[in-house]
């Protein structure tokens, strides 16, 4: 592109965001549902669930499923699915352990039972889904990991044959450059892997209010705008104090995720990561013939920097990804919700993939933290000789995963042994961060060796196979 056509490229992305609100697209669906009271003064109850996101919600919905008589109280410290389970791409996927090659590379040994789990777990998502009669555009339409680069294309062929050899390739689909494209159209698209089965398209907050109404429905006492404060002992069970009141337990489950854990020794096992998307005006019946996508799937494509990207229910694309930012310390503010710089930057992307587009214009443009850990799947425990259990670090697929995390809190506070809890991926927790400095630093550099590798044919530095050697390799 000659440099006046550029120039005139990135003005037309940057007029693109003009009129962008910068607000998560989901939140402001009218089908929100009120908020429920804050707690005043004391309550009771045999489990109460702190947090209310999908983890929370969950582990609040799940419990009172296996036992209808268990009195149970869900506090949020703000409204139901806010933070992330309502500001995400909304791929709901059936992996527990952050994709395929993360788990294969972290418990070779268990990836069979993993995935056999995983499918099962998105089956009953759907299945849940349909019980509760929640509407939440829930489409299994599978998702495809594309290649933009040659090598990538081969690595995707690579792997794929190594998943026919080792029996983990039933449902996916290798597809060559003329097949994906076939699929979507943009001319950057090389080869695609297209998981057919094992992961779902919906609408991330319609789920979680959707989940909230079911609790309600079925006996939980849900707590909106009553943030929990302190965990403490409290006889035979524990006691959570909250601005205007105190909840005593028998028993303890934190869905907090990204935010401070009530549990201090869980802190360092997480730290938070800024995520961006855009969302587009709807697109026109001449502009979807442009691009194919007939089947709908979500799309992810192969580089360290990846985006997402997917329909909405009333075809709009959803374009995210790329920059993962933290900031020094690992705080979460308000603040860091909106990033225009990084806004810009993904309008720029989205146009090079899809440039029979030009002209669409972004009605929405927003960020959220997400909850990272160093093996970047989720991680679970217990405190409190049992009475309190936690699950955090789902890393950005939390929309499936965070059901089977539930499952394992509850199944540990019940205190059975079950296939859950016999797994290596429970029973074992990853490396802690470092304080800081060490922290950002670590992560300043690794993002950086991330971009050089995608600039140099995904040739990883000496510092990204230290990492990989300590079990350490990272991805945006």
């Amino acid at each position: 592109m000659a440099p006046s056509a550029m120039s005139r490229g990135r003005d037309n992305w940057i007029a693109s965001l003009s009129e962008a609100q910068p607000v998560p697209y989901w939140l402001e669906d009218p089908g929100k549902p009120p908020a429920e009271p804050a707690l005043t003064g004391t309550d009771t109850c045999d489990l109460l669930v702190v947090g209310g996101g999908y983890s929370g919600l969950w582990t609040a919905l799940n419990a009172k499923e296996r036992d209808p008589q268990r009195d149970v109280v869900l506090l949020e410290g703000r409204e139901a699915g806010w933070a992330a389970s309502g500001r995400n791409g909304g791929f709901c996927a059936a992996s527990l352990t952050h994709g395929l090659p993360n788990g294969l590379t972290r418990w070779p040994d268990e990836i069979g039972k993993l995935e056999e789990l995983g499918r099962r777990n998105l089956d009953e998502i759907e299945a849940a889904i349909a019980r509760h009669g929640i509407d939440c555009d829930f489409e299994r339409t599978g998702e495809i990991d594309v290649a933009t680069e040659t090598y990538q294309a081969w690595e995707l062929k690579d792997w794929h044959r190594e998943l026919v050899e080792k029996g983990l390739a039933d449902g996916i689909e290798f597809l060559d450059a003329d097949a994906v494209r076939e699929q979507v159209n943009s001319p950057t698209f090389e080869a695609g892997l297209w998981d057919r089965r094992g992961v779902a398209m919906l609408h991330p907050a319609k789920l979680a209010w959707g989940l909230k109404q079911a609790c309600i429905r079925l006996g939980v006492r849900v707590y909106e705008h009553t943030p929990a404060l302190t965990l403490k002992s409290y006889g035979g069970g524990m006691a959570v104090r909250t601005p205007y009141g105190q909840v005593r337990a028998r028993r303890v489950a934190l869905g907090t995720n990204i935010f401070p854990s009530l549990l201090r020794r869980v802190r360092s096992y997480t730290v938070p990561v800024y995520d961006y998307a855009l969302m587009t005006e709807p697109l026109t019946a001449e502009q979807l013939s442009e691009i194919g996508w007939k089947n709908r799937q979500g799309l992810g494509d192969s580089a360290n920097q990846f985006h997402y990207f997917r329909l909405s229910a009333d075809n709009r694309i959803l374009w995210g990804g790329y920059d993962a930012v933290h900031h020094y310390g690992g705080r979460v503010r308000a603040e860091y919700d909106d990033r225009p710089e990084t806004y810009a930057k993904l309008a720029g992307h989205f146009f090079t993939c899809f440039p029979q587009l030009e002209g669409v214009r972004f009605t929405h443009a927003w960020g959220g933290a997400i909850d990272t850990c160093s093996r970047f799947s989720a991680f679970f425990g217990t405190a409190h000789e049992g009475r309190v259990a936690y699950a955090a670090g789902y890393t950005g697929l939390g929309v499936g995963a965070t059901r089977f995390g539930a499952d394992v809190m509850l199944d540990l506070l019940d205190g059975e042994r079950t296939e859950r809890t016999e797994l290596e991926m429970v029973r074992k927790k990853p490396l802690p961060f470092p304080p800081e400095p060490f922290a950002w630093t670590g992560i300043a550099l690794t993002k950086w060796s991330l971009a050089r590798a995608d600039a140099h044919g995904g040739r990883r530095n000496l510092w990204l196979r230290t990492m990989d050697r300590l079990g350490l390799g990272f991805d945006s």
